[in-house]
């Protein structure tokens, strides 16, 4: 699959992903009452799943059952990828809102489009879903 549509669907289950990671952040903040920094990790958790199974089964190597490899060697690597996700996303909410004074919300959305492209999609393509 070539470099830009594996980016665009990438981008694409990032997306679905995000509405996740976004939906459950708000939920948890808003109405259960959770401490920001622990519902953004929560968030990245539930949207680290959805994104795993749209980049094994669509965005990189879709309808290619020969390709999709050993799920538990790639739901490893993912795990490393995600985690490496999971503190950044978590430490940019972190500084943009308490140290930059914006809003969690506006924290989060900054923070995870710089993750999404500068970290996931180039770890996902050579490493993960290799």
């Amino acid at each position: 699959m070539t470099l830009f549509k594996s980016f665009h669907r990438s981008q694409v289950a990032a997306l679905a992903a995000t509405i996740a990671d976004f939906g459950s952040l708000v939920l948890l903040v808003e109405f259960a009452h959770v401490w920001y920094v622990a519902a953004t990790a929560m968030g990245a958790l539930f949207g680290a799943v959805t994104n795993f199974l749209l980049g094994r089964h669509w965005a990189f190597h879709p309808g290619d059952p020969e390709r999709l490899g050993d799920v538990r060697a790639q739901a490893r690597r993912y795990a490393l990828v995600s985690a490496g996700s999971l503190v950044l996303n978590t430490l940019g909410v972190y500084l943009f809102t308490d140290i930059g004074g914006l809003r969690y919300i506006v924290s989060k959305a900054t923070v995870a489009i710089l993750i999404s492209v500068f970290f996931n999609f180039p770890l996902h393509r050579a490493f993960v879903f290799r």
